[in-house]
Protein backbone atom coordinates (compact mmCIF):
# COMPACT_ATOMS: atom_id res chain seq x y z
CA UNK A 1 0.00 0.00 0.00
CA UNK A 2 1.19 3.19 -0.91
CA UNK A 3 2.23 5.40 2.25
CA UNK A 4 0.20 9.19 2.07
CA UNK A 5 1.41 12.07 4.08
CA UNK A 6 0.22 12.67 7.60
CA UNK A 7 -2.35 15.06 8.32
CA UNK A 8 -3.09 16.88 11.53
CA UNK A 9 -5.50 19.40 12.59
CA UNK A 10 -6.40 20.35 15.87
CA UNK A 11 -10.21 19.62 16.86
CA UNK A 12 -10.52 16.63 14.67
CA UNK A 13 -8.64 13.62 13.89
CA UNK A 14 -7.88 12.79 10.32
CA UNK A 15 -6.17 10.05 9.16
CA UNK A 16 -4.75 10.24 5.50
CA UNK A 17 -3.18 6.69 6.13
CA UNK A 18 -3.35 5.06 9.15
CA UNK A 19 -0.10 3.13 7.82
CA UNK A 20 1.66 5.90 7.82
CA UNK A 21 0.31 7.26 11.11
CA UNK A 22 1.70 4.27 13.16
CA UNK A 23 4.92 4.08 11.34
CA UNK A 24 5.87 8.01 12.83
CA UNK A 25 5.05 6.46 16.04
CA UNK A 26 7.27 7.06 18.86
CA UNK A 27 7.65 7.09 22.44
CA UNK A 28 9.65 9.62 24.47
CA UNK A 29 10.77 9.79 28.21
CA UNK A 30 9.25 12.98 30.33
CA UNK A 31 10.45 12.46 33.60
CA UNK A 32 10.38 9.58 36.52
CA UNK A 33 7.35 7.48 35.24
CA UNK A 34 6.09 9.24 32.73
CA UNK A 35 6.12 9.27 28.57
CA UNK A 36 4.82 10.05 25.38
CA UNK A 37 3.36 8.51 22.92
CA UNK A 38 3.27 10.76 19.62
CA UNK A 39 2.38 10.18 15.69
CA UNK A 40 1.41 12.75 14.18
CA UNK A 41 1.04 15.87 16.00
CA UNK A 42 -1.04 14.05 18.80
CA UNK A 43 0.47 12.69 22.10
CA UNK A 44 -0.70 10.31 24.22
CA UNK A 45 0.72 10.79 28.03
CA UNK A 46 1.91 7.23 29.74
CA UNK A 47 2.67 6.65 33.40
CA UNK A 48 3.82 2.70 34.10
CA UNK A 49 5.05 1.40 37.51
CA UNK A 50 4.65 -1.61 39.24
CA UNK A 51 0.77 -1.22 39.59
CA UNK A 52 0.18 -1.41 36.07
CA UNK A 53 -0.22 1.49 33.20
CA UNK A 54 -1.93 4.45 32.94
CA UNK A 55 -2.98 6.40 29.98
CA UNK A 56 -4.05 10.03 29.29
CA UNK A 57 -5.94 9.98 25.70
CA UNK A 58 -6.46 7.27 23.39
CA UNK A 59 -5.93 9.06 19.60
CA UNK A 60 -8.40 7.64 17.00
CA UNK A 61 -9.81 4.15 17.43
CA UNK A 62 -7.44 2.88 13.73
CA UNK A 63 -4.67 3.66 15.88
CA UNK A 64 -5.20 1.19 18.20
CA UNK A 65 -3.53 -1.86 17.79
CA UNK A 66 -0.46 0.24 17.11
CA UNK A 67 -0.83 2.23 20.13
CA UNK A 68 -0.84 -1.07 22.10
CA UNK A 69 2.23 -2.39 20.62
CA UNK A 70 4.37 0.82 21.20
CA UNK A 71 3.03 0.33 24.84
CA UNK A 72 4.07 -3.52 25.19
CA UNK A 73 7.19 -2.30 24.32
CA UNK A 74 7.46 -0.56 27.45
CA UNK A 75 6.15 -2.94 29.80
CA UNK A 76 3.57 -6.04 29.64
CA UNK A 77 1.75 -4.89 32.75
CA UNK A 78 -1.93 -4.29 33.17
CA UNK A 79 -3.61 -0.91 31.49
CA UNK A 80 -5.50 -0.12 34.65
CA UNK A 81 -7.03 3.48 33.61
CA UNK A 82 -7.60 5.67 30.50
CA UNK A 83 -8.15 9.73 31.25
CA UNK A 84 -9.65 11.66 28.82
CA UNK A 85 -9.07 15.26 28.78
CA UNK A 86 -11.57 16.15 26.20
CA UNK A 87 -14.41 14.48 24.40
CA UNK A 88 -12.67 15.27 20.88
CA UNK A 89 -11.88 12.13 18.36
CA UNK A 90 -8.21 12.90 18.69
CA UNK A 91 -8.53 12.30 23.02
CA UNK A 92 -10.72 9.76 23.41
CA UNK A 93 -11.74 8.26 19.90
CA UNK A 94 -9.54 5.48 20.64
CA UNK A 95 -11.30 4.56 23.72
CA UNK A 96 -13.56 1.31 23.00
CA UNK A 97 -11.11 -0.08 20.19
CA UNK A 98 -8.27 0.13 22.73
CA UNK A 99 -10.99 -1.49 25.35
CA UNK A 100 -11.77 -4.05 23.21
CA UNK A 101 -7.81 -4.97 22.84
CA UNK A 102 -6.86 -5.16 26.68
CA UNK A 103 -7.48 -8.56 28.34
CA UNK A 104 -10.60 -8.44 30.66
CA UNK A 105 -8.43 -8.58 34.22
CA UNK A 106 -11.39 -9.18 36.84
CA UNK A 107 -8.97 -8.47 39.84
CA UNK A 108 -7.91 -4.95 37.88
CA UNK A 109 -10.69 -4.10 35.23
CA UNK A 110 -9.51 -1.23 32.53
CA UNK A 111 -11.08 2.36 34.30
CA UNK A 112 -12.05 4.97 31.84
CA UNK A 113 -11.86 8.29 34.01
CA UNK A 114 -13.25 11.72 32.15
CA UNK A 115 -15.18 15.18 33.76
CA UNK A 116 -18.93 14.63 33.39
CA UNK A 117 -19.44 16.47 30.56
CA UNK A 118 -17.46 14.64 28.90
CA UNK A 119 -19.49 11.75 29.02
CA UNK A 120 -22.64 13.25 28.26
CA UNK A 121 -20.78 14.18 24.84
CA UNK A 122 -19.41 10.81 24.43
CA UNK A 123 -22.73 9.28 25.27
CA UNK A 124 -25.09 11.84 23.03
CA UNK A 125 -27.22 10.51 19.84
CA UNK A 126 -25.17 10.13 17.11
CA UNK A 127 -26.43 8.64 13.72
CA UNK A 128 -25.22 5.01 14.92
CA UNK A 129 -26.78 5.77 17.90
CA UNK A 130 -30.17 8.29 17.56
CA UNK A 131 -31.32 7.53 21.12
CA UNK A 132 -27.73 7.82 22.81
CA UNK A 133 -25.46 5.41 23.81
CA UNK A 134 -25.75 2.44 26.76
CA UNK A 135 -23.66 3.80 29.39
CA UNK A 136 -22.72 0.42 29.81
CA UNK A 137 -20.92 0.85 26.43
CA UNK A 138 -17.09 -0.02 25.91
CA UNK A 139 -14.90 2.93 25.33
CA UNK A 140 -17.45 5.22 27.49
CA UNK A 141 -16.10 6.73 31.27
CA UNK A 142 -17.22 5.02 33.76
CA UNK A 143 -15.83 7.06 35.90
CA UNK A 144 -16.87 10.55 35.71
CA UNK A 145 -16.48 13.05 38.06
CA UNK A 146 -18.05 16.91 38.24
CA UNK A 147 -15.94 18.53 41.17
CA UNK A 148 -13.28 21.04 40.65
CA UNK A 149 -10.75 17.98 40.78
CA UNK A 150 -9.82 14.59 41.53
CA UNK A 151 -7.29 12.96 43.56
CA UNK A 152 -5.72 9.30 43.06
CA UNK A 153 -2.69 7.38 44.01
CA UNK A 154 -1.15 4.99 41.38
CA UNK A 155 2.35 3.14 41.24
CA UNK A 156 3.36 5.30 44.07
CA UNK A 157 2.57 8.59 42.60
CA UNK A 158 -0.10 11.29 43.32
CA UNK A 159 -2.36 12.03 40.27
CA UNK A 160 -4.75 14.82 40.54
CA UNK A 161 -7.23 16.01 37.61
CA UNK A 162 -8.31 19.30 37.25
CA UNK A 163 -11.38 20.47 35.29
CA UNK A 164 -10.76 23.65 33.69
CA UNK A 165 -13.98 25.38 33.19
CA UNK A 166 -15.39 26.84 29.83
CA UNK A 167 -11.56 26.36 28.33
CA UNK A 168 -11.17 24.94 25.62
CA UNK A 169 -14.72 23.02 26.12
CA UNK A 170 -16.88 22.45 29.10
CA UNK A 171 -15.00 19.48 30.10
CA UNK A 172 -11.72 19.86 29.87
CA UNK A 173 -8.96 17.90 31.94
CA UNK A 174 -5.45 18.72 32.73
CA UNK A 175 -3.48 15.90 34.91
CA UNK A 176 -0.93 16.55 36.93
CA UNK A 177 1.59 13.77 37.88
CA UNK A 178 3.02 14.68 41.36
CA UNK A 179 5.82 12.70 41.70
CA UNK A 180 7.36 12.69 38.11
CA UNK A 181 6.59 16.36 37.79
CA UNK A 182 4.71 16.19 34.81
CA UNK A 183 1.43 18.09 33.46
CA UNK A 184 -0.51 16.29 31.14
CA UNK A 185 -2.35 19.64 29.74
CA UNK A 186 -4.75 18.00 26.45
CA UNK A 187 -5.82 20.75 24.63
CA UNK A 188 -5.64 24.20 27.20
CA UNK A 189 -2.13 24.57 25.97
CA UNK A 190 -0.82 23.76 22.31
CA UNK A 191 2.20 25.59 21.63
CA UNK A 192 2.50 25.53 18.11
CA UNK A 193 -1.18 26.72 17.51
CA UNK A 194 -3.85 29.58 18.89
CA UNK A 195 -6.46 27.41 21.16
CA UNK A 196 -9.10 25.89 19.15
CA UNK A 197 -11.61 27.41 21.75
CA UNK A 198 -15.14 25.41 20.56
CA UNK A 199 -17.91 27.63 22.32
CA UNK A 200 -20.62 25.66 20.89
CA UNK A 201 -19.48 23.03 23.62
CA UNK A 202 -19.06 25.77 26.09
CA UNK A 203 -15.53 27.67 25.79
CA UNK A 204 -14.51 30.62 26.33
CA UNK A 205 -11.53 33.18 25.45
CA UNK A 206 -12.04 33.87 29.52
CA UNK A 207 -12.14 30.37 30.69
CA UNK A 208 -9.11 29.30 28.53
CA UNK A 209 -6.96 32.51 30.25
CA UNK A 210 -8.21 31.09 33.67
CA UNK A 211 -6.59 27.79 32.94
CA UNK A 212 -3.47 28.64 31.44
CA UNK A 213 -2.98 30.66 34.27
CA UNK A 214 -3.61 27.48 36.77
CA UNK A 215 -1.10 25.57 34.75
CA UNK A 216 1.50 28.25 35.55
CA UNK A 217 0.43 28.15 39.28
CA UNK A 218 1.07 23.85 38.96
CA UNK A 219 4.15 24.56 37.07
CA UNK A 220 7.67 24.85 38.72
CA UNK A 221 10.66 26.10 36.82
CA UNK A 222 14.01 24.80 36.85
CA UNK A 223 17.24 26.91 37.16
CA UNK A 224 16.80 29.97 34.88
CA UNK A 225 13.30 28.96 33.64
CA UNK A 226 14.82 25.79 31.84
CA UNK A 227 13.67 22.23 32.76
CA UNK A 228 11.46 21.98 36.16
CA UNK A 229 8.08 21.00 35.61
CA UNK A 230 7.41 19.35 32.13
CA UNK A 231 4.15 19.75 29.97
CA UNK A 232 2.78 17.43 27.90
CA UNK A 233 0.18 18.80 25.47
CA UNK A 234 -1.92 16.93 23.51
CA UNK A 235 -0.60 18.16 20.56
CA UNK A 236 2.99 18.86 19.48
CA UNK A 237 6.33 19.08 21.85
CA UNK A 238 7.21 18.51 25.34
CA UNK A 239 7.52 21.99 27.04
CA UNK A 240 8.63 23.80 30.30
CA UNK A 241 7.53 26.74 32.01
CA UNK A 242 9.12 29.02 30.09
CA UNK A 243 7.09 27.94 27.10
CA UNK A 244 3.81 28.26 28.79
CA UNK A 245 4.52 32.03 29.95
CA UNK A 246 5.04 32.95 26.39
CA UNK A 247 1.93 31.87 25.40
CA UNK A 248 -0.51 32.46 28.54
CA UNK A 249 1.13 35.96 27.67
CA UNK A 250 -0.14 35.87 24.01
CA UNK A 251 -3.69 34.78 24.75
CA UNK A 252 -3.48 37.46 27.35
CA UNK A 253 -2.41 40.32 24.64
CA UNK A 254 -4.76 38.89 22.73
CA UNK A 255 -7.46 39.51 24.45
CA UNK A 256 -6.66 42.65 25.80
CA UNK A 257 -6.41 44.19 22.16
CA UNK A 258 -9.83 42.90 21.10
CA UNK A 259 -11.19 44.15 24.42
CA UNK A 260 -9.93 47.25 23.42
CA UNK A 261 -11.16 47.41 20.00
CA UNK A 262 -14.76 46.27 21.36
CA UNK A 263 -14.58 49.37 23.62
CA UNK A 264 -14.24 51.50 20.74
CA UNK A 265 -17.26 50.44 19.20
CA UNK A 266 -15.43 48.02 16.15
CA UNK A 267 -17.49 45.35 14.77
CA UNK A 268 -16.47 42.06 14.21
CA UNK A 269 -15.14 43.01 10.60
CA UNK A 270 -13.34 45.98 11.61
CA UNK A 271 -11.74 44.26 14.34
CA UNK A 272 -10.31 41.01 12.39
CA UNK A 273 -9.05 43.59 9.55
CA UNK A 274 -7.07 45.24 12.58
CA UNK A 275 -4.99 42.15 12.36
CA UNK A 276 -4.48 42.04 16.18
CA UNK A 277 -2.44 38.22 15.84
CA UNK A 278 0.05 39.06 12.94
CA UNK A 279 3.06 39.98 15.27
CA UNK A 280 1.92 36.01 16.39
CA UNK A 281 0.88 34.25 13.58
CA UNK A 282 4.60 33.13 12.21
CA UNK A 283 5.03 31.28 15.87
CA UNK A 284 0.92 30.15 16.20
CA UNK A 285 -0.58 30.80 13.15
CA UNK A 286 0.42 28.03 10.71
CA UNK A 287 -2.87 27.03 9.53
CA UNK A 288 -4.55 29.32 7.24
CA UNK A 289 -6.54 31.39 8.96
CA UNK A 290 -6.29 30.73 12.50
CA UNK A 291 -5.36 33.95 13.48
CA UNK A 292 -8.95 35.28 12.98
CA UNK A 293 -10.46 32.30 13.93
CA UNK A 294 -8.90 33.03 17.28
CA UNK A 295 -9.72 36.58 17.05
CA UNK A 296 -13.05 36.06 16.05
CA UNK A 297 -13.57 33.45 19.34
CA UNK A 298 -12.29 36.05 21.49
CA UNK A 299 -14.49 38.84 20.19
CA UNK A 300 -17.56 36.80 20.67
CA UNK A 301 -16.19 35.09 24.16
CA UNK A 302 -16.23 39.01 25.18
CA UNK A 303 -19.75 39.63 24.09
CA UNK A 304 -18.63 41.95 20.64
CA UNK A 305 -21.70 42.53 18.43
Amino acid sequence: MKSMPCVYRIGALTLAATASLCAQMRVVPVQRDVYVLSSGGNNITLQIGKEGILLVDTEGAPLAEKTLEEIRKLSQRHVRYIINTSARDEHAGGNGALASLIPVDGQDPLNIIAHTNVLNRLAAPDAEHPKGKNLNEPGLPIDEYDLPSKKMHFNGEAIILYHELNAITDGDTIVQFRGSDAISTGDIFTPEHYPEIDMKNGGTAQGELAALNHLLDLAVPGAQQEGGTYLIPGHGRICDDADLVEYRDMVAIVIDRVQDQIKRGKNLEQVKAAKLTEDYDSQFGTQPGAGARFVETVFKSLGGK
